[in-house]
């Protein structure tokens, strides 16, 4: 998303010795294109140098066989076409010709884009139905259709914008450093051009796994032969007096950031209620428009349950560098046209509160349909549910991990995206597991978390490095075993990390 900058490093045209790749790639460029050299597993090919997902410099990321991931948020790339094979890149990366002479590395032409062959498999459907409108639903709809897939795609969405990048409606949009244009995953006409039927603010009421019909609230019955359910999830509500009032807000789609932005206008003090991501989120963002924030949530540690005592106090230390105040073992008894008052009697001044106290997932629609549940929608390692022909993918799955060895269900943004490919594969035939790694990350100011694995409880968090110098990786470990890694700024260790992860899968 970052502008171009003049190229770096050697022209690849006029040739560059080999030895200059002792460390497996070398930053350059063709005329005024940067590019990327890299020793591959099978041979040395010259790509684009940045991530097509945020810019993300891929100079510094991780390179596994004959592919390469980015270091910001580990979308992964095929050295071979360019083709972006996870989420949450979609978009190639361009790729060049390669001629070696002796030592020296020559790059030529850039490739044409390959072109895939449709491989429709015998069993394949004639029509999918995707139900939702986010991550995991856009990803399947576009991998289905990269996948040459040429049957009907129906997506059912309540919202009432097409797919946007939710992640950044707390980050860099809500602090207003992202224009609006930057916000959809796809624009308007791609669902036109790819023959793609996205409804908008349309509800389904109900599924007839008999006949194979998703039945719209206004009773139109829409057939299906294949079916994916990517309900997602909703925020919670706060059942005290005052949650509705016209300035209190939740943070879940691109109306809510939008209502956010309009109420921040002319505010003079936020409060914020919840210390979740989402609620830090939006206070750094709240606080980069210059008006006063204040963060009422039950926890004495900021994230403790996620992140740790230790990365859960810096977190909070950060905030209040940034003059965020902190109301912790705490709640909000009521809310008026002023403010709050807590439930420790103490009494708020706010003109805009937004409320970030977690989602829930919608699983009503997977209930009335008869489908299995498990704290979510169960489904097997392909994502398939107990309905032959259902699959579920996004905040509802609940899905066998071969890294922890658990069922587990994730609320997370790239998890949703690999999901929604998965499950485009597997209603084509593919029988494909979804074993990636878990990973999200969080932006508080100009400090990044990434996470990846999983760990609901642990029994000893090692340190590498040191959080406060904001350079530190953090292994949550249960009986000697690494179940997820946190990071800040040791972006190489973690793709390492993830790379590790998906090696070693737990014991059986």
């Amino acid at each position: 998303m970052n502008d171009q900058t003049t190229p770096q490093g050697p022209d690849l045209r006029k040739g560059v010795k080999l030895s200059e790749l002792a460390d497996g790639k070398l930053l350059g460029h063709v005329g005024e294109e940067e590019v990327l050299l890299v020793r591959g597993e099978s041979r040395i090919f010259a790509v684009g140098a940045h991530c097509t997902h945020y810019h993300g410099p891929l100079a510094d990321g991780l390179v596994v066989g004959d592919s390469i991931r980015c270091p910001w948020h580990h979308a992964c790339f095929d050295l071979k076409s360019g083709e972006a094979t996870r989420a949450p890149a979609f978009s190639p990366i361009d790729c060049w010709s390669v001629e070696t002479q002796g030592d020296t590395v020559f790059v030529r032409d850039k490739k044409a884009v390959p072109s895939r062959k449709a491989t429709r498999p015998v069993s394949a459907p004639d029509r999918i139905v995707i139900v939702g409108g986010g991550a995991a639903s856009f990803a399947a709809a576009e991998m289905l259709r990269r996948e040459q897939f040429a049957g009907e795609i129906v997506m059912l969405s309540q919202e009432a914008s097409t797919p946007v990048d939710r992640p950044n409606l707390s980050k860099d949009y809500l602090a207003g450093s992202a224009p609006e244009d930057w916000m959809p995953l796809r624009p308007d006409e791609f669902y036109k051009d790819t023959g793609i039927d996205l409804r908008l603010e349309t509800e389904v009421g109900a599924i007839e796994t008999d006949r194979r019909e998703v039945i719209l609230k206004d009773g139109e019955a829409v057939p299906y032969d294949r079916l994916l359910l990517a309900t997602g999830a909703e925020p919670q509500r706060l059942p005290i007096p005052g949650a509705n009032l016209p300035h209190v807000h939740t943070l879940r789609t691109l109306a809510d950031s939008r209502a956010i932005i309009a109420s921040a206008q002319g505010a003079r003090r936020a409060l914020v209620i919840g210390a979740s991501f989402i609620g830090l989120e939006a206070a750094a963002a709240l606080r980069a428009r210059e008006i006063e924030v204040h963060v009422v949530a039950p926890e004495k540690i900021p994230m403790e349950r996620v992140l740790g005592p230790e990365m859960g106090q810096f977190i909070r230390n950060l905030h209040e560098e940034h003059g965020v105040i902190f109301h912790l073992g705490d709640g909000i008894a009521a809310i008026d046209a002023g403010g709050a008052v807590l439930k420790s009697g103490e009494e708020l001044e706010a003109d805009l509160v937004v409320v970030g106290i977690g989602v829930k997932p919608r699983l009503d629609l997977a209930e009335r349909a008869g489908l299995k549940l498990d704290r979510g929608v169960a489904v097997d390692r392909y994502l398939e549910t107990s309905a032959p022909g259902i699959y579920a993918a996004g905040d509802i799955a609940r899905w066998p991990d071969s890294h922890s060895g658990e069922a587990i269900r994730v609320e997370h943004w790239v998890v949703a995206e690999r999901q929604g490919q998965t499950a485009a594969r597997n209603m084509l035939g593919a029988k494909e597991a979804f074993d990636a790694v878990p990973f999200f990350w969080s932006q508080h100011y100009d400090v990044p978390v990434n996470y990846v694995g999983h760990a609901e409880r642990w029994d000893e968090i090692v340190v590498h490095g040191d959080i406060a110098a904001k350079d530190c990786l953090l292994h949550y470990r249960l009986k000697g075993r690494v179940l997820a890694v946190a990071s800040i700024f040791r972006d190489l260790d973690s793709l390492t990390a993830a790379l590790a992860m998906e090696r070693e899968k737990a014991p059986v």
